[in-house]
This record gives C-alpha cells, structure tokens and sequence, in this order.
C-alpha cells in the first residue's frame, strides 16, 4: 500500500473511533464488525470483476447460501423430524437428480429428432410426479413436527466455525452449476441470468419450511464466542471489569464484540493474503488479460471459458464465507432479509467506491459504505436539525424535512458515489 492508500485507511479508523467516543464503543463495534464482513463480501465481488470482468448480479443468493450453512451445519438435528420425514425428504432429493442427470443423458445421447423431444418430454413428466409423490408428504410430516418451534430438520450440530468453510462450499457448488451454463453468454445476459438465479435461492430458502422454516426464522444459533450471561457470571471477569471502571454487562457486550472482531479481522486478513499472492502470480496476470481483451487471450491458446468458470467459482466462494459469518453475528437465519438492494447492489458500490481490480480498495469501499450505511441516519439528523434550527416549530416544511431522515442513507450513498466516479473514476484505491 501506498501512504495515500494508509492515510484513508487512518481517516477510516478515525470515523470509527470518532462514533466510539461520541455515541460509544457498542456503537463502534457494531460498525466494525459489519464492515469486515461487508469488506469480504466486496472482495468476493472484486475477484469477479476487478480480475476478470464478470459481472454477478446474484451476489444475494451466494450470501444467502453462507447463511444456509450455518443452519444445516451447526444446529442440533431435530430427531422427531428426521423420524417422520428426514429418510423420504433425502430419497426424493437423490430421486429429483437422478430425474435431472437422465434428462441430461437423454438430450446428449439420443440424436436430435422428434422422438428425442418425446422421450425427454416423457421422462421429465414422469419423474415429477414420482419426485412430488415421494418429496411432498415427507414434507408435510416434517414441519407438523412442533411447527411453533421447530418444523425442520435441523443440521449437524458441528462447531460454527466449520460451518463458514461449508458456505464457501455451498456457494462454490452453486456457483459451478450456474456458470456452465450462464458464462457462455454475453455480459448483460449473464448479469440477467445470475439476478434470475439469485433470487430463486431466496425464494427457495422462503418456502422450503423443512430446511430453514421459512418466514419462521431458525433462531439460537451456535456462537463462536462465549455469550455475555456466561462472562458476567464468571468471577474473574467481574473483576477484570471493575479494574477498568465498567459494569459487567456493558462490558461483557464489548468483550463479544471485540472477540467477533478479531475473527472477522483474521478471515479478511487471511482472504486478502490470498487475494494478494494470487493477483502478483502468474494466474492473477492471466486473469487481468483475458479481462482486459478476450480475443487476445483466446488467440494466446487460453482458455477463456474455463478460467472465468475458476473465477467465478472462487468469489462466489467468498461471498458465501461472508454470508455466513453474518448469520453467525445477528444469531439466527433470516432468509426474508435478503434482499438485493443490502446484498446485491450495496455490494456493488463498495467495489466500484473503494477501487474494483484492487484488494486494498474493496476492503476500504466496504469499511467506508458500511460506515455510512449504517450512520447515515445519525450524520442525516444532525444535518437536519442544523437546517431546521431556525424554523419555528410545527411548521410543515420543518415537519417534513426531519420526518425525512430516515430516507437520507439513499441520498447519501447516491451522493457519495456521484462524486467518486467525478473526481476519482477509478475508486478511491484504483488498481495499480
């Protein structure tokens, strides 16, 4: 990094240790802690477009899948469900891909004739109602299991730590099955098909009750740190926390976070050492020339297609890691919350904002967008009672201008971005 680049990374610091001092350290931490996920999830968007130009705009389902994982891996199975469906729910599941890999066989086998359409036609047909005859009831039988509470199956019961490895997985699965068939297309039409897709992984995780329980929320999810309770009743932090002049529960909240922080911190950290080593490689140089000009590279006897599969695959990667220390941090799975205004093109202006080719600039557009994603209704307060002070009180034009404020994160962000494409086009880390 450049002294340029430490000095905005330092004014970064400073804006939150300034909300620390001003609306305090939980505050602050609060901050922190979302904008070193969102910096992984800028990174994952970045090793897509900044190496090789691809354009994802189905980030949202990758995350949702990281959010997924936490579930299926870290929370105790519910045997009674797993008594009345689980065997027929994963017997239907193998019988739907069977269905899918004959329609497979049966298109690349058979020649290209009016009985191959029949035949496909039948055994696609076929295989639906016997997926939907085996698939349906088993999951019926499921969510009558306790639905106020439970009505799923439940996961593993591994650590949660596991479990953000298993979104990486879940994400990159997803990824392979969508670029062997959207990476032939062009870039605006790939952009429509990852939206597309993206979305259906949403609705899915919204009505598959089995798995998730939809709209019900699967609360209580693992932790990889203590929880506060634990902290508060323990002797030896009580003291530790009278020394310094805090009461137990302010400051086994602090603790937390700081403990959240530090794991974040060693992802990202870790994520961008990689980021960074393969970008100086030979790999990283072929990536940025197949992005900068693909008929040159394809002229060179690279192969395009299967390199843009590669990358595809490894950001995706990313974003579903992200995706699932989020879930970790708010403690239970949401798949209502996602949506691709937080998880699409929010993503979208940290990279463009901090500098897309460039690590060092993903993980500062992170820091920063998330900074004012969620302050922006702070700093729109303060503006607005500084704008209204002279204005006599129930006026309309006063009324309205601070009932307002809650729409100033969009005006903000919208403004930010305008004048970072004007006076620095190429981010506020551009690539070297």
């Amino acid at each position: 990094m450049t002294r340029r680049d430490m000095m905005l990374f330092a004014v970064m610091a400073a804006l939150i240790l300034g909300v620390g001092f001003i609306d305090g350290w939980n505050a602050a931490l609060t901050i922190l802690n979302f904008g070193l996920i969102w910096a992984v999830m800028s990174l994952g968007v970045n090793i897509q477009w900044g190496y090789a130009g691809l354009f994802n705009v189905g980030i949202v389902g990758f995350t949702a899948l990281g959010g997924l994982a936490v579930v299926l891996t870290s929370m105790s199975p519910v045997p009674e469900a797993w008594s009345a469906g689980g065997p027929r729910v994963m017997l239907g599941l193998i019988m739907g891909a069977l269905a899918l890999l004959g329609a497979v066989l049966i298109w690349t086998r058979l020649k290209r004739s009016k009985m191959r359409g029949l035949i496909m036609t039948i055994w696609l047909v076929g295989s639906f109602f016997v997926y939907r005859a085996v698939f349906d009831p088993a999951v019926q039988a499921i969510e009558a299991i306790n639905p106020a509470s439970t009505g799923y199956l439940g996961g593993l019961g591994l650590p949660v730590l596991f479990a953000w490895v298993v979104g990486g997985i879940l994400a990159a699965i997803a990824a392979w099955m969508i670029g062997k068939t959207a990476l032939g297309l062009r870039s605006d039409y790939l952009a429509i098909a990852t939206l597309g897709i993206g979305e259906i992984i949403v609705a899915v995780m919204k009505n598959e009750e089995w798995m998730t329980r939809g709209v019900k929320n699967v609360n209580g999810l693992p932790r990889p740190v203590p929880y506060e309770v634990d902290l508060q009743q323990s002797e030896g932090f009580v003291g530790m926390a009278n020394s310094v002049g805090l009461d137990p529960v302010t400051a086994s909240t602090l603790a937390i976070k700081l403990a959240y922080s530090g794991l974040f911190l060693v992802v990202l950290l870790g994520i961008v050492l990689l980021c960074e080593l393969a970008l100086k490689s030979p790999w990283g140089r072929l990536m940025r020339a197949i992005r900068d000009n693909e008929i040159a590279a394809e002229a060179m006897g690279k192969d395009v297609t299967r390199r843009h599969l590669q990358i595809f695959i490894l950001g995706s990667a990313v974003c579903g890691i992200a995706g699932a220390m989020l879930t970790t941090l708010h403690g239970q799975l949401t798949p209502s919350s996602y949506n691709p205004l937080h998880y699409t093109f929010l993503i979208w202006v940290m990279v463009i904002v901090g500098g897309s080719g460039n690590n060092w600039g993903a993980v500062l557009g992170g820091l920063l967008i998330g900074f004012l994603w969620l302050e922006s209704e702070q700093i729109g307060g303060a503006v607005m009672s500084v704008i209204t002070a002279g204005m006599a009180d129930g006026s309309a034009i006063k009324v309205h201008l601070l009932d307002s404020v809650a729409h100033m994160r969009l005006l903000m962000l919208g403004v930010v971005l305008l004048l970072v494409l004007r006076f620095s086009p190429r981010g506020l880390i551009p690539e070297r």
